[in-house]
């Protein structure tokens, strides 16, 4: 184990204070991505959102981050890629696809002029779309080719949950790179095994990718909420797996994207009292950990 392996794991000796800043230099020394959604309080799916919006709720994070992941193309989404382009970013773009076939054209059809303006450095066809049953196989695997025939240029992707890879083999071989969330939390793990499970998660992606990149496009731990069984929701708890999770990253150079950016209030419905509690910035956009 590492000095600073060992430094983390010394949890008796982990004052929160040490905690918090400790966080705070991975932020500000930059992690690889973070997963961006530009909503304030109010909004969710659905609110159509400004470019003065997007500017404003970016500017937070571009000193912290070298990428962002957006979810959809439309409702103004589909101008994150560019505006996050003009900071320096890069992008890992999403094309929101579910049941409803006749939005899912708009989405992809905007996403393919975003990727052809030069704004997309991997193209993100669906999330979790295998994971809610919206769609078939066969449909998804004809989003991701026609997206690869229309951007050779581009690396294309499908993100889901780790195990869908290996139950979708057909899926996986279609992606260009593997896109894998993975979240010891919703699984029920307790803090103190969650990244020696996550690494089991991402081994697992790689194998049934057969050498092809993979990337974890969602990993975070809420701090306030119900536990999730042996998972419990606390500010110590999302500090150790944050910091834990990066010290990791640092060691092997994997590409994570941290979820989330903000604390989103909309994401109660879904998930109940923690989907509002997984930013590193508050809702207002103030960072959450300051010691």
């Amino acid at each position: 184990m590492s000095s600073k392996m060992a430094y983390l794991h010394q949890q008796n000796g982990d004052g929160l204070t040490e905690l918090k800043m400790k966080t705070r230099q991975i932020v500000d020394n930059k992690i690889h991505g973070i997963s961006f959604s530009p909503y304030v309080d109010g909004q969710g799916p659905g609110s159509e959102i400004s470019e003065a919006q997007i500017h404003e709720r970016l500017q937070i994070i571009v000193p912290h981050v070298n990428w962002v992941r957006s979810f959809s193309c439309t409702e103004g989404h589909e101008n994150i890629p560019r505006i996050a382009k003009e900071y320096g970013l890069k992008t890992m773009v999403g094309v929101w696809i579910d049941y409803d076939k006749e939005k899912n054209e708009i989405e992809f059809n905007n996403a393919i002029e975003v990727a052809k303006a030069g704004h997309v450095d991997v193209l993100a066809i669906g999330n979790e779309v295998l994971l809610r049953g919206d769609l078939s196989e066969d449909d998804l695997i004809d989003y991701i080719e026609r997206a690869k025939a229309a951007l050779p240029n581009v690396e294309v992707g499908y993100v889901d949950a780790y195990f869908l890879f290996e139950n979708h083999q057909r899926v996986t071989d279609a992606c260009q790179v593997v896109l894998t969330n993975c979240y010891p939390f919703w699984e029920g793990c307790p803090q103190e095994f969650a990244v020696p499970y996550m690494k089991e998660m991402y081994h697992r992606a790689m194998k049934v990718g057969n050498g092809k990149r993979v990337i974890i496009s969602e990993t975070g731990w809420p701090n306030q909420g119900v536990a999730e069984r042996g998972a419990v929701p606390s500010e110590i708890n999302a500090l150790k797996y944050f910091i834990d999770t990066y010290a990791w990253a640092e060691e092997e150079n994997i590409e994570i994207f941290y979820f989330s950016s903000f604390d989103e209030a909309w994401k109660v419905e879904d998930e109940g009292a923690v989907g509002a509690y997984w930013g590193l910035w508050d809702k207002d956009g103030n960072f959450k950990y300051n010691a």
